[in-house]
């Protein structure tokens, strides 16, 4: 072990991770299990509690949490959860500090999330760095100067509800995993015979997995629901780069996964709406920490609290 090991804690609406690290916010050991959304926050707490009997508290010097949905980070509460009954005004942090007895830093996973993307991923060789998580949900976080941007209580950056027209169509309507599921499922009921149909089978849920192979077969139908997606996609990004315009931009997240074709796009459609004299706009990325973002995120989250 470590002189200095840390705990890096990814709470999710699908899974939940613990990491064990070190001062470089390398993984030493790792703990998954899958959510049960049916069985609530009591359950993954349950998990959590349970991993850390089996950790020396005693060798931990800090813990950082990734909590899935909008957190007072000053007093680590979670404020409401959109994903698993049971976190609403949960005071996460208290409650890990009770159970080990060592400082515990909570925040926002895709804040998270972009502080381990931009100090140990694809944003490592940039200073100002714009995070967005393509999963469940959609959720962005922004690194100026290599420190974790926070707007002012309660506010953060939330990519998801920019709004895409005077609807109120929000980008995570039309760009979230969940939202690209749903645009399969319908297209799945139109095009039963479609190859992206026999890819999906009668498997429910997910569905975004199977987008990368039906593209690569060039199933017209695949290749609709990217370009439409991306278009939206490059639209709400247009407005963060004209507001701040980073000097890159990092997708991760569960859809990410579908690679090049999407991450190529979203670069190709955004030309299309920033001002002229940002052409062509930052270069898009992928997240190279792909599903370890948010834990080595967590864990450089401890490392900082404690270094303070």
């Amino acid at each position: 072990m470590h002189s200095k090991t840390y705990l890096g804690v990814e709470i999710g609406g699908s899974k939940l991770q613990l990491v064990l690290g070190d001062e470089n916010a390398q993984i030493l050991e790792r703990f998954r299990f899958a959510v049960d959304r049916d069985a609530g926050a009591e359950k993954i707490r349950q998990h959590i509690a349970e991993t850390l009997k089996s950790i020396d508290a005693g060798k931990l010097s800090a813990i950082g949490v990734g909590y899935g949905g909008p957190i007072d980070r000053t007093a680590g509460k979670v404020l409401v959860s959109y994903h698993i009954k049971g976190w609403s005004g949960f005071p996460l942090k208290e409650w890990l500090g009770d159970l080990t007895g060592v400082p515990v830093v909570v925040d926002n996973d895709a804040n998270v999330a972009a502080l381990g993307e931009a100090l140990h991923g694809a944003g490592k060789n940039y200073n100002n760095v714009f995070y967005i998580t393509l999963g469940s949900g959609l959720g962005s976080g922004i690194v100026l100067n290599k420190k974790l941007y926070h707007g002012a209580f309660p506010g953060e950056a939330e990519m998801g509800h920019v709004r895409l027209d005077k609807t109120g169509r929000i980008v995570e309507s039309s760009c979230s995993g969940w939202s690209v599921d749903k645009k399969i499922r319908d297209i799945i009921a139109a095009y039963p015979d479609s190859p992206l149909a026999k890819l999906v089978g009668a498997g429910k849920g997910a569905e975004a997995k199977y987008l990368a192979e039906a593209i690569r077969l060039n199933d017209q139908q695949a290749i609709n629901i990217l370009e439409e997606t991306c278009d939206d996609l490059a639209f709400g990004i247009s407005h963060a780069v004209q507001l701040i315009h980073p000097e890159t931009i990092i997708l991760g997240g569960g859809l990410s996964l579908v690679g090049e074709p999407l991450r190529k796009l979203v670069e190709q459609r955004l030309t299309v709406y920033v001002m002229d004299v940002f052409q062509p706009g930052p270069p898009i990325q992928l997240s190279l920490l792909k599903e370890d973002a948010v834990p080595v995120g967590a864990l450089l989250l401890a490392i900082q609290h404690k270094n303070i």
